[in-house]
């Protein structure tokens, strides 16, 4: 475990012994690391996002010292978090999480490297010169939502539809980006978006309050704006309207439904990521933005209806997958990893599908037949799955 200073009593011991210190200047090169975390604010997702990137070094068999700081959702917090990993030559890497968290941290830490999640438009908030190729001493994962399938949901449970409110904090580029996916995706969809602003976490029942008459509400990962969800699930109870989230943890907390992200894989992602700069020598620079996700998303986009997957023992979108809880073979599952839209599957084919911002179906893509994987249900608890099967489907 590296140790994070001196007291001076003991630096001057050292400087009288003449002995040499390791000039470690956030190197890791004695085999243990150090790294910052700067979170914006604490609500499930982002602290399953901080819980999953540290896992990422668990699993890597890293001796690592995590320094945790929570700006409690203010900006000047986050700057000072901030300059304090720029100026400790013990940090070896700074995480940042959220937009805000991320921005701040950019902007403080300039010679060694930024890992970010949690953030939807990494160009947009000038993190990034692109996805592609990040350019600097910044990398990560974004959190991008398919804002449009969210919305479908809301047309799922309520067909007449034709307005939804969205609470969200204007200071956030975020929430911005979001709502304005949701605009357009409301203009394919026939809902008219109606937009209440906050500035803080304190207005959000103010806000919501002001979205009085809509059909339903789509909460988007705005960070003031999860912190206070109970308040925004209570007035959907209330005014019997339903409330679609952008992550899987609102759900928990009484949104009805979505079709969104696992921020603990999400946060993992982002670990490995960290993992890669540290112990094998990766630059930000060169890592892609979520470059699995694109892959995935990529996947998605070319897979045609009826058509296998190329590998029949990897699992990928499109896959048919057996799995078995807990290495148990009298307890299995079988599903298809994709979603009844893209592979053209109807009501009427009696099967599991899971998607791969699903927990089961994150643990297992990009897996082989053999693998044992793992993931986080609902209730915290951690599911493990070895994996029986891999095939092609048709339908």
């Amino acid at each position: 475990m590296k140790h994070r200073s001196l007291p001076l009593t003991a630096a001057l011991a050292v400087a009288a012994l003449g002995l040499t210190a390791c000039g470690d200047s956030g190197s890791g090169g004695d085999g243990s690391y150090t790294v910052g975390i700067n979170q914006l604010v604490s609500h499930p997702a982002l602290d399953g996002a901080a819980e999953g990137f540290k896992e990422a070094f668990k699993d890597a068999g890293l001796d690592v010292t995590f320094e945790e700081q929570n700006a409690q959702g203010e900006q000047a917090t986050v700057t000072s978090i901030a300059s304090t990993f720029a100026n400790d030559g013990d940090v070896d890497l700074v995480a940042a999480i959220a937009t805000p968290a991320a921005q701040g941290t950019a902007s403080a830490v300039k010679d060694k490297p930024v890992v970010f999640m949690a953030v939807t438009d990494p160009k947009g908030a000038e993190l990034v010169a692109s996805d592609e190729a990040p350019g600097g001493n910044v990398t990560g994962v974004s959190d991008r939502n398919p804002v449009k399938e969210q919305l479908q949901l809301l047309k799922d449970v309520k067909p007449d539809a034709t307005t939804v409110g969205i609470v969200y904090n204007s200071g956030e580029a975020n929430s911005k980006v979001q709502v304005d996916q949701a605009k357009e995706a409301g203009k394919e969809l026939g809902l008219e978006v109606k937009e209440a602003t906050i500035t803080n976490s304190s207005e959000v029942q103010q806000g919501v309050q002001s979205l009085s008459g809509v059909d339903g509400i789509y909460v988007p990962t705005d960070n003031a704006v999860v912190s206070a969800l109970e308040t925004v699930v209570g007035y959907g109870k209330e005014q019997r309207v339903p409330v679609i989230s952008a992550d899987i943890d609102s759900v928990e907390r009484g949104a009805l439904g979505t079709y969104g992200i696992d921020y603990t894989a999400h946060g993992k992602q982002a670990g490995e990521m960290a993992v890669k700069i540290l112990k094998d020598g990766a630059k930000p620079a060169d890592l892609p933005v979520g470059e699995r996700i694109r892959q995935l998303e990529q996947m998605l986009r070319e897979a045609k209806v009826g058509e296998a997957p190329s590998t029949t023992d990897e699992v990928v979108p499109g896959s048919k997958v057996t799995v078995a809880y807990f290495g148990d073979e009298d307890d299995t599952e079988t599903f298809l990893l994709g979603s009844r839209e893209v592979m053209g599957i109807d009501d009427s084919v009696d099967v599991s599908v899971y998607s791969p911002q699903a927990p089961l179906g994150g643990a297992v893509v990009g897996h082989h037949t053999g693998e044992t994987v793992s993931y986080k249900a609902p209730n915290g608890k951690t599911i493990e799955v070895k994996i029986l099967s891999v095939a092609g489907f048709s339908a």
